[in-house]
């Protein structure tokens, strides 16, 4: 009984929370990646973008409350996830035709490219922070828990309770189906074809008669459309806070590299890599260990290795480290 309380309390405390963070991040990631491979520049302002597409996403799910609209046991956000993406899709496209173009036109190096999308990010980051303000802002409603952990622990008769959050299943759900429809996009479509061939011969599919301009155009609605899931799922499944996506950059591009820029499959991986090395490190293993070890072995400490404050440190140490001895990641994509 003592081995299921420990399995029961990891699963609460990791394992069921890595997943949900793994698969937010690997959304990131894959826009992350996307932009990377297809654009051929670092975008700094993904983290903002993640930001501006919850907050469209906030907005509208307030508009629905206050009319009266709402989705049952689920978030009423999953109804405004579609106008917070066709919100953010334009605004993206604005920026491009506005800012990037003009680079693209020049030719520019990826660097100045990187220098430019930092500009975007702190604008829109202003943007955010001006519209919606600087609080904590908790827009998940519908029933909050699938599995509480009075019910687990009525139902297996075990002394630690196994609780599962509705917004933990629906990120669960949507990650699987999200990653499912891109990859038959890139894979099935003859758009997604035209991506795949751009990212890996531009010269090649310029001669082929692909159009540059539609390119862009879809890789921006695409990345669009991932920023805003990840940003949504992130903020119901913890809460919304402007500055809280801009941290999150960090384990983005973290697991974009570590599963190998540029290769989706890579930013999947790298996305649950970072996610449970983050929750893993900070985790502290007393109740654990509690039920494992004899009483006289018992810890008095809270055995961890590392304070949650510094969990975006472990993304940053395991980036580091990616980048000295693996530079092209896990699953080979193109190096830094």
């Amino acid at each position: 009984m003592d081995i299921l309380n420990a399995l029961v309390v990891l699963a609460n405390f990791v394992l069921v929370p890595g997943l949900a963070y793994g698969a937010q991040l690997a959304i990131g990631a894959l826009g992350v990646t996307l932009i990377y491979g297809i654009l051929r520049f670092s975008n700094f302002a993904h983290g903002d973008t993640m930001a501006f597409g919850t907050m469209s996403v906030i907005l509208f799910t307030w508009a629905f409350q206050a009319i009266g609209i709402s989705f049952g046991p689920l978030p009423t956000a999953l109804l405004a996830l579609p106008f917070g993406i066709a919100v953010t899709g334009l605004f993206l496209l604005g920026t491009d035709r506005t800012v990037y173009r003009f680079y693209r036109a020049q030719k520019a190096k990826p660097v100045i490219l990187v220098i430019v999308s930092m500009g975007v990010m702190f604008i829109m980051n202003g943007l955010v922070r001006f519209i919606i303000g600087v609080r904590d802002i908790s827009f998940a409603d519908g029933e909050r828990f699938i599995v509480t952990a009075r019910g687990f622990k009525e139902m297996t008769g075990l002394e630690e309770g196994l609780a599962l959050k509705t917004t933990q299943a629906i990120t669960l759900v949507t990650a699987f189906v999200v990653m499912a429809a891109l990859f038959w996009f890139l894979n099935r479509t003859r758009t997604g074809k035209s991506m795949r061939a751009f990212s890996d011969n531009e010269d090649l599919a310029l001669l082929s008669g692909i159009n540059p301009e539609r390119v862009v155009m879809v890789t921006w609605l695409i990345v669009a459309a991932l920023a805003t899931t990840a940003g949504t799922l992130y903020g119901l499944d913890k809460s919304f806070k402007a500055f809280t996506y801009f941290q999150l950059l960090l384990p983005i591009f973290a697991a974009a590299i570590v599963g190998g820029i540029g290769n989706p499959i890579g930013a999947i991986a790298g996305g649950f890599v970072i996610a449970f090395a983050e929750v893993t490190i900070t985790y502290p293993l007393k109740k654990v260990l509690g039920y494992l070890l004899p009483e006289s072995l018992e810890p008095a400490s809270l055995v961890q290795l590392l304070s949650t404050d510094y969990k975006f440190a472990v993304s940053f140490v395991i980036l580091l480290i990616v980048l000295l001895f693996k530079p092209t990641g896990l699953f080979k994509g193109q190096s830094i």
